[in-house]
């Protein structure tokens, strides 16, 4: 089974590096993108021997535990499998 995990940074958060982005983007001359926001994307792969409320709350523990900051992230999981 895989479970895929977002982190995101909240919104109330600056995010110098999507506004680098979105600079960016402005001088490739592309309109039409009101802002970016950057995170971290990470996929998981367990196994196949858990149920998928298994592979969610073990995602879910590392996801608040390891991969994110509460302080200042979000984070979202999905379970495929």
């Amino acid at each position: 089974m895989k479970a895929k995990v977002y982190v995101t940074l909240k919104p109330s958060v600056l995010d110098p590096q999507g506004k680098a982005i979105h600079h960016s983007i402005e001088l490739l001359g592309v309109s039409g993108v009101n802002d970016v926001r950057q995170g971290k994307y990470f996929e998981m792969a367990l196994d196949e021997s858990l149920t998928s409320d298994d592979v969610r709350r073990i995602a879910e523990q590392i996801a608040k535990d390891v991969l994110s900051n509460p302080v200042i992230e979000d984070y979202r999981v999905e379970v495929d499998g």
